[in-house]
């Protein structure tokens, strides 16, 4: 038996909210307990840790729905079972669509609706909040932060995406995507969980643009990101073997010994 959902609605526009309340009607084990018509108004309901799923607008005039998301992370919130709705173009939607359960694409289509509910109860029976959690995080990390009026140094901006050149089309990966990174004899392979896409660049020019908070040079092959570690163990001569979320094995060189057990030290 599929468990009982307390579900929040938040869009500014109210025939918006309608439709998902018609749509949610053949759902019964998700429960609207709550309508937000603003950021303001979800933020505060979402603080009161009441609501199991979100359906969460991002265009919003006060706060937009990553914005709410942010403030939530900042106050040490956790963070519940979101599906963006979005009118979005296609490129907006794809940096989206791993790190929540889905996202809907306005105007709302019933199938499309019915397959992203499927989703959030698979979710929810495999206590997979946690995870969800992590992967909001590294969306939220990589969004643009509310204008402030304090005066702050400047910054180094990192590189949060790549452009992937084929034939036929070009496309973005995401940064938080990549599992890791392996320099091959004419580029570099970008391994996400499922694919490896070819980019014409050197590793020593991507590790410099890279986030080193989550991106870690191992081995003159191989860049990781921590984000995806799953398990690690000691190897021979004091070499590390990484096991990375799609479920590829990367070892590391002892000459990056010192850098990894600098990584390392965080968790101590």
């Amino acid at each position: 038996m599929s468990p009982r959902l307390c579900t929040l609605l938040v869009d500014d526009e109210p025939l918006a909210r309608s439709l998902v309340r018609e749509l949610l009607a053949d759902f019964p084990d998700l429960t609207i307990t709550g309508e937000c018509p603003n950021g303001t108004e979800a933020l505060a309901a979402l603080q009161t840790g009441a609501y199991d799923v979100v359906f969460l607008d991002v265009q919003m005039p006060d706060l937009d729905g990553v914005q709410v998301l942010q403030r939530l992370q900042a106050a040490g919130q956790p963070l519940p079972l979101v599906v963006f709705v979005t009118a979005y173009d296609q490129y907006a939607v794809a940096a989206f669509a791993l790190h929540a359960v889905d996202y809907l694409l306005k105007p709302l289509d019933p199938d499309r609706f019915a397959e992203c509910v499927r989703r959030v109860q698979q979710q929810a029976t495999q206590h997979q909040t946690l995870t969800l959690g992590a992967d909001l995080a590294a969306l939220l990390r990589a969004w643009p932060a509310p204008p402030s009026t304090a005066i702050s140094p400047p910054t180094k901006e990192y590189q949060d995406r790549f452009v992937v050149k084929q034939p036929e089309r070009q496309f973005f990966v995401p940064a938080a995507e990549v599992c890791y990174l392996e320099a091959t004899g004419s580029g570099v392979l970008l391994h996400t969980a499922r694919a490896a896409h070819a980019v014409r660049v050197s590793l020593g020019q991507l590790a410099e643009r890279l986030d080193p908070a989550y991106f870690l040079r191992i081995h003159r092959s191989f860049v990781i990101n921590t984000a995806h570690i799953v398990e690690f163990k000691s190897w021979a001569h004091g070499e590390y073997l990484f096991r990375m979320a799609n479920g590829q094995h990367v070892s590391s060189s002892r000459s990056y010994n010192a850098a990894i057990q600098q990584f390392l030290k965080r968790f101590a």
